[in-house]
Order: C-alpha cells, then sequence, then structure tokens
C-alpha cells in the first residue's frame, strides 16, 4: 500500500490545500492529512477546530484520514507506515525551504521520499496567512475557502 502523509498547519484549510489533496488522492492508496503541531506558532484555529474543519472538508475523500502529530515529521512517517511526505509548491519562492526540508528528511529517514504538488495555477497567490488577513480585515473569502471554514473565519473575527 502507498501510504503518503500530508502536513500542514491548515489555519485555515484552503482551496488550495484541497487542490493538493485531490492532486494525491489519485496518486496514492491512502493519504493522511496531519496537522502539525508546533508550539512556536499561535494559530488562529486552534487543534479541535482545525481537526474538525479538515474531517467537513475531506469527508468525500474514502482514502483520507485526519490526523495531528508533534514531533519530527520523519518520525511520525515511520510510526504511520508512510513512506511519502507530500509538499505543496505554489511558487519558487515555496521551492528554497521546501528543498531543504525535503534534503534534511532523507538524511534522517532515507526511506522516505518528499513528493512536490503543485496546485492549479489559480491557487498559487493564496495561503493561510493571506486567508486570515482578508477575513481579519472584513474582506470576501469565499472564493478561497469551504462555506464552513468561512462561517468559521468570520466568527473568529466578529468576536
Amino acid at each position: 500500500m502507498k501510504r503518503a502523509i500530508y502536513p500542514g498547519t491548515f489555519d485555515p484549510f484552503t482551496y488550495g490545500h484541497l487542490d493538493i489533496v485531490q492532486r494525491a488522492v489519485s496518486l496514492f492508496d491512502e493519504v493522511i492529512v496531519t496537522i502539525a503541531l508546533n508550539s512556536a506558532k499561535a494559530p488562529l484555529f486552534n487543534t479541535d477546530e482545525r481537526m474538525e474543519m479538515l474531517r467537513e472538508s475531506l469527508s468525500s475523500f474514502a482514502s483520507v484520514r485526519i490526523d495531528s502529530f508533534r514531533g519530527l515529521l520523519v518520525n511520525y512517517a515511520k510510526k504511520e507506515k508512510a513512506n511519502v511526505i507530500i509538499r505543496g509548491l505554489r511558487m519558487i519562492s515555496d521551492f528554497e525551504f521546501e528543498f531543504q526540508m525535503a534534503l534534511m528528511n532523507r538524511k534522517l529517514e532515507e526511506e522516505i521520499t518528499t513528493v512536490f504538488l503543485m496546485p492549479d495555477e489559480k491557487y498559487t497567490y493564496l495561503s493561510s496567512s493571506i486567508v486570515r488577513e482578508i477575513a481579519q480585515l472584513g474582506g470576501d473569502c469565499s472564493p478561497f475557502v469551504p462555506p464552513h471554514i468561512e462561517k468559521k473565519l468570520k466568527q473568529k473575527y466578529l468576536h
């Protein structure tokens, strides 16, 4: 079985993330979409909220599992018996960081391969931080996130 992990903060999950998941499920038997927990970051949504947003966004994909982890990604991948890490590349500026991380992960665990997937070009400008800023300033997030996430963004910034 080809099992892949798609890690991220997903704060919030966007249509760009969804596009990467759709591409991944066509390539792998199982895709674990997992929230990387990092105590150095202060996300807008807590882990439970992000898990629920992922569950609702990805419920139509039978081969997708939702999870979260703390620690080294390669250790989590080994625990889950996954041999592929999926990373999305939107633009060339993403490449340097992602390339460095892929090489370090390979150094730590050579059996795990990083696969870079590019989203549809209409999502190359899209990031969770931009979506949060648009929502915070009262803009329309509907082109960027599923409706249930847009609703949660509005609730966060109205309070």
